[in-house]
């Protein structure tokens, strides 16, 4: 798995949680959570909408239909995250940022501000 996450392109902006919540709040961002439902079950935080890694794509295509609308991806460690914003990426998805730290961290940020 560590040579898969050194291999994905440099162009997957990695962000804090915080710098996510400030960017999103001035750029009307959307954080997606791409954690399975039972893990924001166990885990909740307050990422704007909850897509599985494993439907992503179908599901965002359906939902933004502006490829420079500003997305920031997280999981439960910041792994799926990096994962799911190099496919947006390559779906053509402009301004795609991962958020690499843990849900123990990202629990304690608002995004909704």
């Amino acid at each position: 798995m560590q040579q898969r996450l050194q291999s994905i392109s440099p162009t997957v902006r990695k962000v804090t949680a915080k710098e996510a919540a400030k960017e999103c709040a001035k750029n009307n961002g959307t954080v997606i959570d791409v954690r399975e439902p039972s893990e924001c079950e166990t885990s909740p935080s307050t990422a704007n909408i909850n897509i599985p890694r494993g439907v992503l794509e179908m599901k965002v295509v359906e939902q933004f239909k502006n490829p420079d609308h500003p997305f920031y991806i997280h999981c439960a460690s910041g792994v799926r995250a990096q994962l799911a914003a190099e496919q947006l990426l390559k779906m053509g998805y402009t301004t795609v940022n991962a958020i690499t730290c843990d849900i123990k961290t990202i629990e304690h940020i608002n995004f909704a501000e």
